[in-house]
């Protein structure tokens, strides 16, 4: 009978996190603080972030302890599942072997509460009781929601207009979990207050989002923010479901990647698989592998935007990144996929694709709610509107290896379900949803507002 699925014990989960720092060939960028222009110190970012996640951040350490505390509560829904994908390989009639890692049975069905319990955690060690954040589709929202009520501390989400509009229901599950949930742009900061002067129906962006998120934590001593994805320490956490894939796919599945896709928006979820299997591209274990970053063409953030230092955020709150961006000012078309769009990417993704050992595609939304479709209809998942990115480039891919005749193993990064996501796949299913094109006068725009930094960072 042949093998669908492989699962470790609980004994068996990782019980510490890697940390790609040390083994990069050259060093990250550093980060720039928005005032001197100089790197950033462990002191400038403690009015936002616990001391321990930001030695973290920066840490020359090559694996990182999972508190014990951290791994109860992972042990609720970790390990992961690594499933073979069979029905769909048959519907492809493609040599491929497609294999896809489902951090869809969390309990807020997606990747998202990796970091989210570690952040709540080290938050609660340093006495910290109120936090906020920005949440796109929602599944960060939710997840950081979760884990705040793990460790009884209180939250405030400010979540992007447009998938407040388009999924209200995670909206309800932030606030089952305990937490304040409301649009961005809000009446509640002074960065929401200005964008609703100058554009009262603006869909609002992650970017701007985050502008809110930071400053709302930024004036109360009581309160820090947490990010979701983008920074070190988030993707950091992210790596337990990679070590588990990698362990999974050359102890029990006796296979491993030719091809890794996955989507990104701020790349956590990607990198959290991958970072795991590219140090052996790096050390030239395996030089021929493929790491392929899918993201929507209406925010191509890696496939159109230019390597530079940028904010995170609309406003410029946030400490100088040097990543690939469309410009902090750049609001992105209203995709479903509301996960995917900002305006720029993790500074680890950035660096890797920058050095040429990772590779990017976009892709238009109508494309990726077929491939869903597809999906969902061999494979039984109904996949969150960003993972769809990923199984678009998975099946052609695969279509790819049935022109050729070759037998690649292919890996997806399966993000999580998209169970309340069901209003795109509605409007996909009865002919309204569109795709849109690259704004580019838009994005022209928002480029001529990028930050000014010493000659020696450019």
């Amino acid at each position: 009978m042949k093998r669908t699925k492989f699962l470790l014990d609980e004994k068996d989960m990782p019980t510490q996190w890697y940390n790609i720092l040390p083994d990069l060939p050259e060093p990250l960028p550093p980060v720039l603080h928005p005032g001197t222009g100089k790197p950033v110190t462990p002191d400038d970012l403690a009015p936002l972030f616990p001391m321990s996640l930001i030695m973290q951040e920066f840490s020359p350490e090559r694996y990182i302890d999972i508190p014990e505390e951290v791994q109860e509560i992972y042990h609720t829904w970790r390990p992961t599942i690594l499933h073979r994908a069979y029905r769909l390989e048959k519907a492809l009639d493609t040599p491929a072997k497609i294999f896809y890692k489902y951090e869809g049975t969390s309990q807020a069905g997606s990747h998202k509460p990796n970091t989210a319990v570690a952040q709540a955690y080290y938050n609660k060690k340093e006495g910290i009781k109120r936090m906020t954040t920005e949440t796109g589709a929602g599944q960060w929202g939710s997840a950081l929601s979760m884990g705040c009520m793990f460790f009884g501390i209180e939250l405030k989400v400010y979540m992007v207009r447009i998938s407040y509009d388009q999924k209200p229901y995670r909206r309800v599950m932030m606030e089952t979990w305990g937490a304040t949930c409301v649009p961005s742009p809000s009446p509640d900061t002074k960065a929401g207050r200005d964008m609703l002067a100058k554009d009262p129906d603006c869909p609002g962006s992650l970017g701007l989002a985050i502008s809110e998120a930071v400053e709302d934590a930024a004036t109360r001593d009581d309160t820090h923010y947490s990010l979701g994805s983008v920074l070190n320490h988030v993707l950091l956490h992210q790596t337990i479901n990679g070590l588990e894939t990698r362990k999974l796919m050359m102890e029990q599945a006796d296979a491993y990647p030719d091809i890794i896709v996955g989507c990104i928006g701020g790349g956590s979820n990607y990198a959290g698989l991958f970072l795991p299997f590219i140090k052996d591209k790096i050390e030239g274990r395996k030089p021929d592998l493929r790491i392929i970053n899918v993201e929507p063409a209406s925010c191509p953030t890696l496939t159109k935007g230019p390597y530079t230092y940028d904010f995170g955020d609309v406003a410029g709150l946030t400490p100088l990144l040097k990543m690939y961006t469309l410009g902090h000012d750049f609001i992105p078309p209203p995709v479903h996929a509301g996960g995917l769009r900002y305006h720029g990417m993790a500074p680890i993704i950035c660096h890797l694709y920058n050095l040429g050992l990772v590779e990017a595609r976009a892709e238009h939304q109508l494309g990726t709610f077929e491939a869903g479709i597809q999906f969902a209809r061999t494979e039984g998942i109904i996949s969150a509107p960003e993972t769809n990115h990923a199984i678009r480039v998975t099946i052609d891919e695969a279509l790819k290896c049935k022109e050729s005749g070759e037998a690649k193993v292919i890996l997806l990064a399966h993000s999580g379900h998209g169970h309340v996501d069901m209003a795109a796949y509605e409007a996909y299913l009865s002919g309204k949803l569109e795709d849109y094109a690259y704004p580019e006068d838009k994005v022209k725009e928002a480029l001529e507002h990028l930050p000014e930094v010493p000659a020696e960072y450019k």
